[in-house]
């Protein structure tokens, strides 16, 4: 087992402080501006469930024969051709989704996600470090950016790829106290938004797998403390922040169920928790509302 010391970037000041703050609050989720946009007919595409919603997935599967790119980026498409398309906080410009096939012919359509209404938290009588790093740290917080980066890159699950679909577990039981998209402004200064669930939990609580997938990042970060990354497959990566030990090494594939660490509170954290965070391509999502997206398509619903 790895164990701990101080913390990242990309998850960076997010996870400043909040665990005291944010455990006296109720913690209900993001709300709906405009409501989630159902994808429009495709032909060569079956949507299987989701919608078009900040934070939120599309499920599909695409004829045989078929690709896809949603801008010019192309979607990852499992053998049996499931996808998904996923959309990130601030998701208000629309997208064209492009199928192609292999005679040339093109169909395009345009997903325009619903938009939602975000939290503002505001913190103040931080110290300056804990706000702004001194130039010593920031080449540590660059080269952990760049680890994560690359980690996302890595989009080879093992066999478990697309295990996911058959719906999330959650990694860790325990009260959620912070949620997805909310507005952090540090001692007057806007920061990055919260991207992740915060899950309290005592200190040595297993960690589990949600789903299947394989160990892209294992990494004491700046911000976020012991930090493991675990691609799921076609596009999907889950980040778990804050871990007292882990229990799993880069490269491995581990399955549903399978211990990866530990609750923890290394990092800039006032208090054991797990902050679970999902991305597709980049593009940061909302683990409550994913799981909830998935759990309508394991139902058949």
């Amino acid at each position: 087992m790895t164990k701990p010391s101080p913390f990242i970037l990309p998850y960076a000041v997010t996870s400043l402080v909040f665990v005291l703050i944010l455990a006296m609050l109720s913690a209900p989720r993001a709300q709906a501006d405009t409501p989630a946009m159902p994808a429009p007919d495709m032909e060569g595409v079956s949507w299987l469930a989701g919608s078009a919603m900040e934070g939120g997935i599309l499920i599909g599967r695409l004829d045989p024969g078929l690709e896809m790119t949603l801008g010019d980026e192309t979607v990852p498409t499992a053998t049996d051709g499931h996808f998904i398309i996923g959309f990130h906080r601030d998701s208000d410009t629309p997208q064209q989704l492009t199928v192609s096939a292999a005679d040339g012919a093109r169909r395009q359509i345009t997903l325009t996600a619903g938009q939602r209404t975000y939290d503002v938290q505001r913190i103040d009588g931080l110290k300056r470090d804990h706000v702004t790093p001194p130039q010593a740290v920031l080449d540590r917080i660059s080269s952990d950016s760049a680890a994560v980066r690359t980690a996302r890159g890595r989009h080879d699950a093992g066999k478990g790829s697309g295990d996911f679909l058959a719906g999330f577990d959650r990694p860790v039981s325990g009260q959620v106290t912070g949620i997805y998209g909310s507005q952090r402004i540090l001692n007057g200064a806007p920061r990055q938004p919260h991207y992740g669930i915060d899950i309290a939990a005592p200190r040595g609580t297993p960690v589990k797998a949600p789903a299947a997938g394989r160990v892209t990042l294992v990494r004491d970060l700046y911000f976020s403390g012991w930090t493991l990354l675990i691609t799921h497959g076609m596009g999907l990566n889950a980040a778990f922040l804050h871990l007292d030990t882990v229990a799993v090494t880069e490269g491995e594939e581990v399955a549903r169920g399978q211990v990866i660490g530990t609750v923890g509170s290394t990092g800039r954290s006032t208090g054991p928790h797990l902050d679970w965070r999902l991305d597709w391509q980049g593009r940061r999502l909302d683990a409550a509302l994913v799981s909830d997206q998935l759990a309508s398509l394991a139902g058949g619903s």
